[in-house]
């Protein structure tokens, strides 16, 4: 097992801690990991990112570990943290963001570059700008792009039809993998939080809005890719089980 990186990060004024969780994802994180320690580097803002290992394979692991290095070298401070075991991404992503306790902005995104580095930085940008938690959200305009088989799509809406009724949210993409959070609003809400799966992003909206936070959404350009874990027919019955435990633990 490796363990490494789990004591809290040092932190400076206005700290931003992004994370990109992953699980047994190296080959993923391969192509996107590159590319957004190239972005991150590029900008000044004070951005320390964690990629947060849940449990991977010991192959996997290592493959990270030599990953690291590479990032590194282009962005140092980037950290490998692992967690103990396979809990979830819900699950990870939280541990992950305690380890700065004193970190402002509490941001992810997903290893599989589906939302790329520059809408992720931008949208780190605007929540900064608003002092305003910004969500993703996958939405054509005259300036996004939205890259999915029309199979997804149709699961996608599906599933926001579904949430919107059991949870009466004011969001348009409950799911976007790419979320930055004012952490004042996230502390105040992280010891309710439950959802250590793929209802993580839904239950993490439902709890900030019943605590009266508010937030910003924010189209970003989104690409279907490849070798992804959910299969939305499988995990239909799991997530809407999911959903009603948290509608049932915030709307009573």
């Amino acid at each position: 097992m490796y363990i490494w990186q789990s004591e809290p990060m040092p932190t400076s004024p206005s700290t931003i801690l992004l994370v990109t969780p992953v699980w047994n994802d190296s080959s993923r994180l391969a192509v996107f990991g590159p590319e957004l320690a190239r972005v991150l580097a590029s900008t000044a803002l004070p951005i320390r990112w964690i990629i947060a290992d849940d449990g991977s394979e010991k192959d996997d692991c290592a493959r990270l570990a030599a990953l690291l290095e590479k990032f590194a070298a282009v962005f140092p401070r980037v950290k490998l943290h692992f967690a103990a075991a396979h809990y979830g991404k819900g699950s990870v992503i939280r541990e992950a963001w305690a380890l700065d306790p004193q970190a402002e902005w509490l941001a992810f995104v997903d290893a599989d570059g589906a939302v790329n580095a520059a809408d992720t930085v931008a949208l780190i940008e605007s929540a900064l700008a608003a002092d305003c938690s910004v969500m993703g959200l996958r939405k054509r305009t005259a300036e996004t792009q939205i890259k999915e088989s029309l199979y997804r799509g149709l699961m996608h809406r599906a599933f926001l039809m579904v949430a919107d009724i059991m949870l009466g949210l004011r969001s348009e993409d409950l799911q976007c993998g790419a979320k930055v959070l004012r952490a004042v609003d996230y502390r105040k809400i992280a010891p309710d939080l439950r959802e250590n799966g793929l209802a993580f992003d839904s239950e993490l909206l439902c709890a900030l809005h019943h605590s009266g936070a508010d937030w910003q959404e924010q189209p970003v350009n989104w690409t279907q890719k490849n070798g992804g874990k959910v299969h939305p027919l499988r995990d239909a019955w799991g997530m809407l089980k999911a959903l009603n435990r948290v509608r049932k633990r915030f709307h009573g």
